[in-house]
């Protein structure tokens, strides 16, 4: 379920010259029953309102006064969401012969007396806003309207308003219908209103709240997206440096290539733009790739295995963003988490619509070819997915047919996508643009019918000191640790990070270490477990270079790595 609540203005939408039909009412019933919120939003003083809609109980809470009065049907309570207007101001307009009704927080009369409310307000040095309600003039507090009142309606419901439908039809809808994922504007909306929309609806005052209801419960308006692209989220441009986007919903993205590839830049940036935006994600982190992006909360380290029940009560709370850090699980151990967690994720987006996307990072490890979801993961389609993985053919085929988007990065891209499509038993393209430079990617949707395109990958802001540290000082786990063997294994000395990759370097007879050296094995630890294809190019350089003895070798690379890394001796953090 993604629309979880309407809110909706009362006059000239729900009601007709003041009125509900019992159509319209029945309708808010059949709404309810589905589990979903109601949300008045209206211009109308409380205790106006409450005297002409005896069927206000339907509605889980009323932003009353144009978004600065709040009342919660079920208990009665009111809160003031702004201060009383200033009585030397209802003075002066009773004095200029202005007809005036007050409210906790509002003042209203009607045109054409806006001028003179205008001339008072600066004649007072007020800081006041004066809204327009087809006719209706409204003087409130600065920066108060329906979308902020609506805003501590969603705090107090526990609802984010991306999983919020509006309906509205006057100038004071227009905040409103903005604030939410989905916005309509019935028939006998002003022009405006009607143009900005999300959607026009043919349909005027209830009739249209009525069409809308039964929308979002007969497929929850996927069967009728806006008609014009209000929110996307960006993956990067293509080589004419036009923009290209993703929608926020109802679809899935996987991100895939060789290690040291950019896949991270790509995951981390479309994280940040979904930030920006609002949506809430959860990241499933496998190896801790993720425990300083400062965007989410990190549940689990090193020491310490994350608990579902910790994750769930965080995302319960729509602008909090987990970051689920598996380090502190046996390898073996982390599918089982991730297999009992998912659905309990699921759950909560049934009732809530979030969180709004799920990022699973080495999706090979947690989502295994021989990985069967459950009939009823399945049956929500697995969106709003984000997959990074190096290797696509080892996933899940259930989960790759999922999958809308993929994003194909490395050096090679139509392998990549190769690997894809026979794991999804699709035709491949028959053309993908190659070879791709640093930051570049292939972007195709298998089920468009168009051919891939070349992308540059939009930046992420991230400071990538989130790696550094991690990788300078910290404890990658056994398996992505480097390990001094030599030749003939008689050694097993482990490096789970730099500085001790440094330290056992200086320690290690030269035999240990040419045998390395040779192998190629530095720059191959440092592109695949460090995840710095920089590093590890230089790294493959000193490798090449056949002049180079033991101690040589040994400086370049230490020259090298503290260039990155800046590895102090007090052991501060590093970059």
């Amino acid at each position: 379920m993604r629309f979880v609540a309407l809110a909706t203005d009362y006059d000239g939408t729900l009601a007709h010259h003041g009125k509900v039909s019992p159509e319209a009412v029945a309708a808010l019933d059949r709404f309810r029953a589905t589990g979903r919120k109601l949300v008045l939003v209206t211009g109308r003083e409380l205790d106006e309102l409450l005297e002409i809609f005896p069927e206000i109980d339907r509605f889980d809470c009323v932003v009353a006064e144009n978004g600065a009065l709040l009342y919660t049907p079920s208990s009665g309570e009111r809160k003031s969401l702004g201060e009383p207007p200033p009585p030397e101001f209802i003075d002066a307009l009773r004095a200029r012969g202005v007809p005036v009704s007050v409210g906790a927080t509002i003042v209203a009369t009607v045109e054409p007396h806006e001028t003179a409310v205008l001339e008072t307000i600066r004649d007072l040095g007020l800081e006041l806003q004066v809204i327009f309600n087809k006719g209706a003039v409204m003087v409130l507090p600065a920066s108060m309207n329906k979308a902020t009142g609506l805003a501590t309606a969603l705090e107090l419901l526990g609802l984010s308003p991306h999983n919020v439908a509006a309906i509205g039809d006057a100038e004071n809808d227009h905040a409103l219908l903005h604030a939410v994922e989905y916005g309509v504007a019935v028939a006998n909306a002003i022009e405006t209103l009607r143009e900005a929309a999300d959607r026009a609806s043919a349909k005027d005052h209830a009739d249209a709240v009525i069409e809308l209801i039964d929308d979002i419960i007969a497929h929850d308006l996927q069967e009728t997206p806006p008609r014009k692209p209000r929110r996307t989220i960006l993956l990067g441009h293509t080589e004419s440096g036009e923009p290209v986007c993703m929608p926020p919903a109802w679809t899935s993205l996987l991100i895939a290539g060789t290690s040291g590839s950019g896949k991270s830049t790509l995951a981390t940036g479309v994280l940040e733009r979904l930030c920006e935006q609002g949506y809430q994600f959860c990241v499933i982190d496998p190896e801790g790739d993720y425990e300083d992006f400062s965007a989410g909360i990190v549940f689990g380290n090193a020491q310490r295995a994350p608990s579902a029940d910790e994750v769930l009560t965080a995302l319960e709370k729509p602008s909090t963003n987990a970051i689920v850090n598996l380090v502190g699980l046996a390898l073996k151990d982390r599918p089982a988490f991730f297999a009992d967690l998912l659905p309990q994720l699921q759950t909560l987006r049934a009732k809530t619509g979030r969180p709004h996307w799920v990022l699973v990072d080495e999706t090979h490890h947690l989502m295994p070819r021989e990985w069967k979801p459950a009939p009823l993961i399945l049956s929500r389609e697995l969106a709003g997915m984000i997959y990074v993985t190096v290797h696509p053919d080892q996933m899940s085929p259930s989960v790759v047919r999922a999958v809308h988007w993929i994003a194909a990065l490395g050096d090679d891209p139509q392998g990549t996508v190769q690997a894809f499509a026979e794991t999804a038993e699709i035709s491949p393209p028959l053309q993908v643009p190659a070879p791709l430079e640093s930051g570049e990617a292939v972007l195709w949707r298998p089920s468009s019918g168009e051919a891939p395109i070349k992308m540059r990958v939009a930046p992420c802001r991230s400071d990538r000191r989130r790696h550094r540290r991690k990788y300078a000082e910290g404890e990658l786990a056994p398996e992505r640790s480097f390990y001094f063997q030599g030749p003939q294994g008689k050694l097993n000395l482990r490096a789970q990070n730099l500085i001790l990759f440094l330290q056992l370097a200086d320690g290690v007879d030269d035999e240990t270490w040419l045998y390395h050296l040779h192998a190629h094995d530095y720059s191959k630890w440092m592109r695949e477990y460090i995840k710095n294809a920089e590093l590890g190019a230089e790294v493959e350089q000193v490798e090449n270079d056949a002049s180079l003895d033991a101690r040589a070798s040994r400086k370049r690379i230490r020259e090298i790595v503290e260039t990155r890394y800046t590895l102090p001796a007090s052991g501060e953090g590093a970059g």
